[in-house]
């Protein structure tokens, strides 16, 4: 008697939940919200076992941790007995900051990077300047300033806070 996998898409969303972004693995790429849809194949469209397909969509289109996401997804169906795998990318709509779990953006928190806010909220301290308030993970205050638009990755900005000093990343809204 041989064991047999039972495909299906809940098994498969749970085996992507173990699958951390390779830049910040404090996140799952189900909390990033890049996994757009999981489809089951039977042997019929994918033969001979029928399969699984994984469709994503990179948080940027130029994302160098892709490749690496892709081969982790891959690896992680593997060695749940996944054989035939479909690893396919979306890129429209592009991603949004707004398919990130709320359970993504605690832990983006807890991990000392600021979350994206849910709605961009701007202070205007001159005239052509606008600078987005965004919150320190550190201390919760709104007194930071932006050092860098680009912080450990392209998709964060560096920050500063100014009550506790604490310098910390800025996931970007986008």
């Amino acid at each position: 008697m041989t064991d047999e996998i039972i495909i299906n898409e809940k098994t498969v969303w749970e085996i992507l939940e173990t699958v951390t972004d390779p830049e910040i693995p404090v996140l799952s790429i189900i909390d990033l919200g890049i996994v757009r849809k999981i489809e089951i194949y039977n042997a019929v469209q994918k033969p001979p076992s029928g399969g699984v397909g994984v469709f994503i969509t990179p948080t940027y289109t130029g994302c160098p941790a892709m490749d690496v996401i892709r081969m982790n997804i891959r690896m992680a169906l593997l060695e749940n007995g996944f054989t035939n795998i479909d690893i396919k990318t979306i890129l429209s709509p592009a991603w949004t900051t707004d398919w990130m779990t709320e359970e993504g953006k605690q832990k983006l928190k807890a991990y000392g990077i600021a979350s994206p806010n849910s709605k961009q909220q701007v202070c205007t301290p001159g005239l052509f300047q606008e600078e987005e308030a965004v919150q320190c993970p550190h201390c919760n205050s709104y007194h930071t300033q932006m050092i860098s638009r680009f912080g450990s990755t392209a998709c964060k900005a560096l920050y500063k806070c100014n009550d506790c000093k604490e310098p910390f990343d800025y996931f970007k809204c986008h």
